[in-house]
């Protein structure tokens, strides 16, 4: 019999292929099911506390890691059925396709001139205020938003695949999403969903910081170099808010010769993010640039993911 972690690595392999050759499906897809029925339990839960939004993230993400945990024991002994739920678990978690579709939809749009639909676009892609901003202004948050995205929706999964199979791809998933609904600094869910936020955190602390070194690893196959990625992210990721998205974002600056960064507005508040990288502003042929590099740092990702699998 072939052994279980062989089977969930090549489990993992397949889904990663789905979601290349597929992306998103249409209708039902598994993440927006699991949005439904986590707005529904917070309108029962809210309340202005950090412990009620533990509870909350608690019984979210649990329920995500249980249901992989127990699809994983039954399939113990089964290595058809492990491969095929382990595929389409890891193809519903995995967000690769639609990022690099994105990323080429607003690169598009840039080139064609249609500023009032790349900004409309943009918000596929991240929360912030587009009305003001001119083409290099949603170029750059095009390709900021590739590079965390890379992480959160395609390292970040996969390692926790690697890691733990199921519950780890169902888990991630889970926590993710949770922190895209409730863990910005809103006046409802600063308190509520200040766990959900700083899990997510802990969650990819190692997952991305493995993909700025495949952002730097890969620099040379878009026209770049790895001391230049190597050196802004040493030198700049600390600017950044975000523990994790400085690392990602200003490796991506090095390898790809551009500048990120800069102020950005999200439902009227102002953030500083740094500068990350020293090169130029980018434009539409760096954001398609951010796009192939994202594939790429998908399979180096990959790679790990299944190595981890096959000898955990």
């Amino acid at each position: 019999m072939l052994r279980s972690q062989c089977v969930t690595a090549a489990g993992i392999v397949a889904g990663y292929a789905a979601d290349a050759i597929f992306g998103d499906p249409r209708r039902g897809h598994p993440v927006a099911v699991f949005g439904r029925a986590a707005d529904a339990l917070e309108q029962r839960m809210w309340a202005d506390s950090r412990q009620k939004g533990l509870v909350y993230a608690g019984a979210c993400v649990g329920a995500a890691a249980g249901a992989g945990a127990v699809a994983q024991a039954l399939t113990a002994r089964r290595p058809l059925a492990r491969f095929a739920v382990t595929a389409t678990a890891t193809w519903a978690v995995l967000g690769g396709r639609g990022l690099a579709a994105e990323g080429e939809a607003m690169a598009g749009l840039l080139d064609s001139g249609d500023l009032p639909a790349a900004r409309a676009r943009l918000s596929h892609l991240c929360g912030r205020d587009a009305t003001a901003l001119d083409a290099g202004g949603l170029a750059r948050a095009a390709t900021e938003s590739i590079a965390e995205n890379t992480s959160d929706a395609v390292v970040a999964p996969l390692v926790w695949g690697g890691l733990a199979g199921l519950p780890g791809l169902l888990g991630y998933r889970a926590l993710n999403t949770l922190d895209a609904m409730v863990g910005h600094r809103s006046p409802r869910h600063v308190r509520f969903g200040w766990a959900a936020a700083r899990a997510d955190d802990v969650a990819n602390l190692v997952p991305a910081r493995l993909s700025a070194v495949a952002a730097a690893a890969a620099a040379p196959l878009v026209g770049g170099r790895p001391a230049r990625a190597l050196r802004a992210w040493r030198r700049d990721a600390a600017r950044h808010p975000s523990p994790n998205a400085g690392p990602v974002e200003a490796a991506f600056a090095g390898a790809l010769g551009v500048r990120l960064g800069g102020t950005n507005s999200y439902g009227g508040r102002s953030e500083n993010r740094g500068t990350l990288g020293d090169g130029r502003a980018p434009g539409t042929a760096d954001l398609r640039r951010s796009v192939r590099l994202s594939r790429l740092v998908g399979l180096a990702a990959l790679g790990a993911a299944a190595a981890l699998s096959a000898w955990r």
